[in-house]
C-alpha cells in the first residue's frame, strides 16, 4: 500500500520491481510514484501513522481500516477482508489465487491496465 495516498499497489498494477521505494527508521516502503514518495518525505512519521491501520482486502483489493474489515484466518494466519460477505466467500474458493495476487506472484496487470497508466 503506497503509504503517501493509500492505494494498494496491487490494484494499480505496480509490482515490488516497478514502485518507488524509500527507507525510513529501518523500515522499506513502496510507493505508487514520485510524486507521493516526495510527498511521504515531507512528514515520513504522519503517513506511517495514517496507514498503520488499513488493510488491503484480499479479494477485491479495497483498501479498508481495520473498523471496516473481517477477520477471517487461513493456515494459521489472519487475514482482514472488506465487509462484503462475497469476497471472504470467493477467497475459500481459491485461496492460493488470492494470496499470490495480493503479494505479486501472478501476472495480474491492476485495474487500470487497459489504460496504459498504472497510476499518476
Amino acid at each position: 500500500m503506497c503509504p503517501s495516498c493509500g492505494c494498494s499497489l496491487v490494484r494499480l498494477g505496480i509490482a515490488e520491481v516497478q514502485a518507488v521505494q524509500l527507507d525510513h527508521a529501518g523500515s522499506t516502503y513502496f510507493f505508487c510514484c514520485q510524486g507521493c514518495a516526495d510527498i511521504f518525505q515531507e512528514q515520513p512519521d504522519h503517513f506511517v501513522e495514517e496507514v498503520k491501520d488499513m488493510h488491503v482486502c484480499p479479494s477485491c483489493l479495497a483498501e479498508k481500516p481495520s473498523a471496516y474489515t473481517v477477520s477471517v484466518a487461513h493456515n494459521g494466519q489472519e487475514l482482514r477482508f472488506c465487509r462484503c460477505p462475497h469476497c471472504a466467500e470467493v477467497f475459500a474458493k481459491d485461496p492460493d489465487f488470492y494470496l499470490d495476487r495480493l503479494t505479486g506472484k501472478t501476472d495480474f496487470k491492476g485495474l487500470f491496465s487497459e489504460s496504459g497508466s498504472a497510476c499518476c
